[in-house]
């Protein structure tokens, strides 16, 4: 199985949200044959608390207006890692630390990447 038509659009909105906001290492997974509750992930890193909320700010502004229903937010308090869950779509916005620590690439790197739009994707900027 792949993720859905719906679920890439969802993916290509908010990774250009986060790039409008300056997001670092923007990548996204296809997740679909490893989980059933979720077709794909998208990752993305922040340098500091500000900017993990700004970037959220702009992804839910821009996921809402493409019709997505945002189910559920964790990690808004702490504002160092927020994972927005969309069913078809999950995002983690995450500081530069916990993006290192965590390395959730790790965990994915099996999965296939779904290809973002040019404009989300910065060579120059790494997570």
């Amino acid at each position: 199985m792949t993720a859905t038509p719906r679920a890439v659009e969802l993916v290509e909105t908010a990774a250009l949200a986060a790039a409008d906001k300056l997001a670092d290492g923007i990548i996204a997974y296809d997740v679909s044959d490893q989980l059933a509750i979720t077709d794909a992930f998208v990752l993305c890193s922040a340098s500091n608390d500000r900017q993990v909320r700004s970037i959220v700010d702009e992804v839910e502004l821009r996921m809402r207006q493409a019709g997505a229903n945002l189910v559920r937010r964790e990690g808004e308090r702490e504002g160092r890692w927020v994972l927005l869950d969309y069913l078809d779509v999950v995002i983690h916005v995450q500081g530069s630390e916990e993006r290192t620590y965590y390395a959730l690439e790790r965990i994915w790197k099996d999965c296939p990447q779904i290809q973002l739009p040019e404009l989300s994707v910065n060579p120059g900027r790494t997570p």
